[in-house]
């Protein structure tokens, strides 16, 4: 008589179900994010190379970076368009208790001149203002990390499995805003100075600091001062540029609102 064999204990599955706080801290690390490490598959010997780029979101939150062909991981993307993209950054204690999302891509290289190139050369300045001494040298290429699928992790026992249409808006949604941003921002920043820095210190509960808006999209708007980065999102996306003005003047009346009651 044979012995009975011992089941195999099931497997603990550790992912959490993807809910819309999973999605929008995701999303939260890619639009906020100014570097990552990248890695790369390195063409003579097939080892991961990682790297630390800096990088800013395109309208649709995809990742775009700037690098020079001087680098091993663009030969390595040249080779092999495969790669994995690490955002988020430890802050005090424990480095394991911070959130980060690994991004898997696939790095697609933009042509100079298109529509694309000068969207995404706006919004990467806009961030890293110090580029515009080599962005257009033609060693230097912009690269869109098109995502894919993310493994999240919110922070101990908070891992999520993402995919694509968790983390990057459809065409459809942010193509009518792409030609308007541009004036938008510039307008905010000429303008209202005054709200801006109510939308960062009030409404994101960010430090005092000289504030500006550096970029806009359907979902929210991403401001900056020095190194710091602010994520400020909409109630609801907009559908159309007309409907921005309206929602931030309401932006800064709750600002000025909250703003009085502190007081």
């Amino acid at each position: 008589m044979s012995e009975p064999s011992n089941p195999e204990p099931e497997k603990k599955d550790v992912l959490r179900d993807t809910d819309d706080d999973a999605r929008r801290l995701a999303k939260g690390l890619m639009r906020s994010a100014r570097f990552g490490a990248i890695a790369a598959l390195e063409p003579e010997t097939g080892h991961p190379l990682a790297s630390r780029v800096a990088l800013c979101p395109d309208m649709d939150g995809t990742p775009v970076i700037l690098i020079s062909t001087l680098s091993g991981h663009t030969a390595a993307l040249n080779s092999d368009p495969r790669c994995s993209l690490l955002l988020g950054e430890p802050g005090k204690g424990d480095p394991l208790a911070h959130a980060r999302v690994t991004l898997f891509c696939q790095a697609r290289k933009l042509e100079r001149g298109g529509s694309e190139h000068v969207r995404v050369r706006r919004r990467y300045l806009a961030r890293h203002p110090k580029a515009e001494l080599y962005v257009d040298f033609g060693d230097f290429a912009f690269f869109r990390l098109e995502t894919e699928r993310a493994s999240l992790n919110g922070g101990f026992g908070k891992a999520y499995a993402l995919d694509k249409t968790d983390l990057v808006l459809p065409e459809e949604d942010w193509a009518a805003l792409g030609d308007w941003e541009e004036g938008a921002v510039a307008h905010m920043n000429d303008d209202h100075l005054d709200a801006i820095k109510l939308y960062a210190e009030v409404l994101a509960r960010q430090p005092e600091g000289r504030w500006k808006l550096v970029s806009l999209d359907p979902e929210g708007m991403d401001l900056l001062a020095g190194d710091r980065m602010a994520r400020l999102w909409f109630d609801v996306p907009l559908s159309e540029p007309g409907a921005l003005r309206p929602v931030l003047v309401d932006l800064a009346k709750k600002a000025r609102a909250a703003q009085s009651t502190a007081g």
